[in-house]
């Protein structure tokens, strides 16, 4: 029994680095793909004309804006850091220290950047919480746990923004935006069967071993065994992760409150590279039209939703920037996409060595000021002669004064 458990982690471990490979395999294309795009729009606007007054925008940038939009990326990954340390800082055993963390995040952002529809995101960081000494099965449930969270924020998010907006898109931007709500309405169905799969994982194996014998009788010279082999073990590890994370439903909902904090700087961008032209906009606006583009990358199978991420903010930000829409989207872009793939390239090394986990460091600190805070009490109750105060004959003197 014990060898066939250790066999079936080693097999874990093992496919786990193999996907690893695979996805840098995938990010070097992206990255070619990439450079492709770029040339393409830097053609598009020379052949356009629109390269000199692309240059000018450019040249009015106040820098001061484009900093402080580089800092709300950076609050944004830790809110994103900090989702991770609510997951594990009640388990005083979690070898996960907060600079594997930064790398898991910091992964994240890579490899979700830099593969078709982020596929290559969570695998990476499931491998990466691996190398920290957490078992496969628990780095699988901390992982997944975090991807329905994250993804039912995005769809609680554009929930909201519709709400308090959905006025405004239907005014500017008239039946283009029922693409808005079709694209919300996609994300409630992916939260929806992600949630099927953690609740009702053996109905979902059985349709979905019903479907993979569909296909083969129609396409008998297809090889579907990966797709039996995620049935048989992926959306188990996934149910069971996120039933054991539901437990504990306060966590989970501070988890969500920290996703939405998190996902609110995210889309705030636009807003701040807004102020950087010179440009008043409503925030909350710019919160709605970034949450609608987040959106529709997430819908477009290219690396960092190439095609959706352009027409997007061309769109959606056109009637805010006007003539100077496309240096918009240039340092936009550089802010929310680029800088953000290079620095986590760097934070990706970051290993935590002291072996002290996160759940005895936040002990520590609560002792700490639990002490300091009792220390400031007792302060309080000395008089300036050093004689100790009793709070009882306090009361009995405020009483026979009145």
């Amino acid at each position: 029994m014990a060898r066939n458990k250790r066999a079936k982690v080693r097999t874990t471990v093992s496919s786990s680095a193999d996907s690893s490979h695979q996805n840098m395999g995938s990010v070097r294309k992206s990255v070619i793909f990439l450079c492709v795009v770029a040339l393409i729009y830097a053609a598009y606007l020379v052949i356009s004309g629109q390269w000199g007054e692309f240059i000018e925008s450019l040249r009015t940038l106040n820098n001061t804006w484009v900093v402080l939009a580089m800092g709300a990326y950076v609050v944004y990954f830790f809110f994103g850091v900090l989702a991770y340390v609510l997951a594990v800082i009640d388990d005083p055993k979690s070898p996960v220290g907060i600079r594997d963390l930064m790398s898991v995040e910091a992964t994240g952002i890579f490899f979700s950047n830099l593969t078709p529809n982020g596929t290559g995101g969570a695998p990476a960081q499931i491998f990466r919480l691996s190398r920290t000494g957490l078992s496969m099965g628990g780095a699988g449930a901390l992982q997944y746990t975090r991807f329905i969270v994250y993804e039912a924020g995005e769809g609680i998010f554009a929930a909201l923004m519709l709400i308090f907006r959905g006025g405004y898109f239907v005014e500017t931007y008239g039946n283009v935006f029922l693409i808005g709500a079709a694209l919300f309405g996609f994300k409630i169905v992916e939260v929806i069967a992600l949630l099927a799969i953690c609740l009702a994982p053996r109905l979902v194996m059985r349709l979905g071993n019903a479907v993979l014998r569909l296909v083969k009788r129609f396409a008998p010279n297809k090889d579907l065994s990966k797709y039996r082999s995620f049935l048989d073990t992926q959306v188990l590890e996934f149910s069971r992760g996120f039933s054991h994370a539901a437990r504990d439903w306060r966590r989970m909902l501070a988890t969500l409150v920290v996703t939405l904090i998190q996902l609110g700087w995210q889309f705030s961008l636009p807003w701040f590279v807004l102020k950087a032209f010179g440009i008043e906009a409503d925030f909350l606006t710019c919160l709605a039209c970034g949450s609608m583009i987040e959106l529709l990358t997430s819908a477009v199978p290219l690396p960092g939703g190439t095609g959706g991420a352009e027409g997007g903010f061309a769109f959606l930000f056109a009637p805010m920037f006007g003539s100077e829409v496309a240096a918009g989207f240039v340092v936009w872009r550089m802010v929310q996409y680029f800088l953000p793939v290079l620095a986590s390239a760097l934070v990706m090394g970051l290993r935590s060595d002291s072996g002290v986990s996160i759940n005895t460091r936040w002990r520590r600190v609560r002792t700490r000021f639990q002490s300091f805070w009792t220390s400031i009490k007792r302060k309080k109750r000395i008089s300036p002669n050093g004689a100790r105060i009793n709070p009882h004959r306090l009361r009995h003197k405020k009483r026979s004064r009145r």
